[in-house]
């Protein structure tokens, strides 16, 4: 399995509040990526995004054993999404920043496939030679409206109030994560990705320059497509496939 991510400020922000982490040397044989994307701007963004990765990361350095199965791994997520919720939370009140927070989205890798979780809207989505597949749901305003019929996917993408969260860690000192499960078959991929990289590409899109292009390119040739297009956001990308696959560009 190989993993692969980079994050880009974009076009227009001043500052990068993404922050990822990727751990493929865990001694118990699994590996893991997170993907996390700060809010609350000047107000701590940048910090609460960094605190939920180091927090999550480390709460499975901690506790991954060897052999561990599907359920087991699902508990272990939730403890390390429920300790990256309380990091934020804590350094939010210490700093003063009451808006302070992050979205999350992670995936532990072992012999059976991924177990992804997610908190706000940013995604992991699966893909195979000619379909993608969004994995998680977003725990957003305008998910909300697609779900009762009042707008389309397409209009979400420019919908004005399409940043609107309504979940995410810190804000609260307790949260809850949505669990899946992927099983990854040969030359498939797994793309973890923020609102940043999805409000500026559609689902084709992706796919194809995934498809396209070698694992270790694939992140930055999407960041460099969302940046053609303006990138009024901060991007960040993590790939994972189990084999080579996509062309050597």
């Amino acid at each position: 399995m190989m993993i692969y991510g980079a994050t880009d400020i974009g076009m227009v922000r001043r500052e990068n509040q993404d922050c990822y982490d990727i751990r493929t040397d865990f001694p118990s044989g699994h590996m893991a990526c997170v993907v996390c994307d700060g809010m609350g701007g000047p107000a701590g963004g940048r910090q609460a995004s960094g605190i939920a990765v180091r927090a999550y990361m480390d709460c499975l350095s901690r506790r991954l054993e060897p052999g561990m199965d599907t359920p087991e791994l699902r508990k272990l997520s939730r403890e390390a999404v429920s300790e990256a919720n309380h990091a934020v939370w804590s350094a939010a009140r210490e700093m003063g920043y009451p808006s302070m927070g992050t979205t999350l989205v992670a995936a532990i890798v072992c012999p059976s496939g991924a177990l992804i979780s997610n908190v706000g809207d940013s995604r992991a989505y699966y893909l195979t030679d000619s379909q993608i597949f969004r994995v998680t749901r977003d725990h957003s305003l305008v998910q909300d409206m697609i779900e009762r019929g009042e707008i389309s996917e397409e209009e979400a993408r420019t919908h004005p109030k399409r940043n609107l969260i309504t979940r995410a860690l810190g804000p609260d000192d307790a949260v809850d994560c949505d669990n899946y499960v992927c099983q990854l078959r040969p030359n498939d991929a797994l793309l973890l990705c923020t609102d940043g990289l999805v409000n500026t590409l559609t689902d084709t899109e992706m796919l194809a320059i995934v498809r396209e292009s070698s694992p270790a390119r694939c992140p930055a040739r999407l960041i460099d497509a969302a940046r053609t297009r303006g990138a009024p956001d901060n991007v960040t990308v993590v790939i994972m496939r189990d084999s080579e696959g996509g062309a050597s560009s």
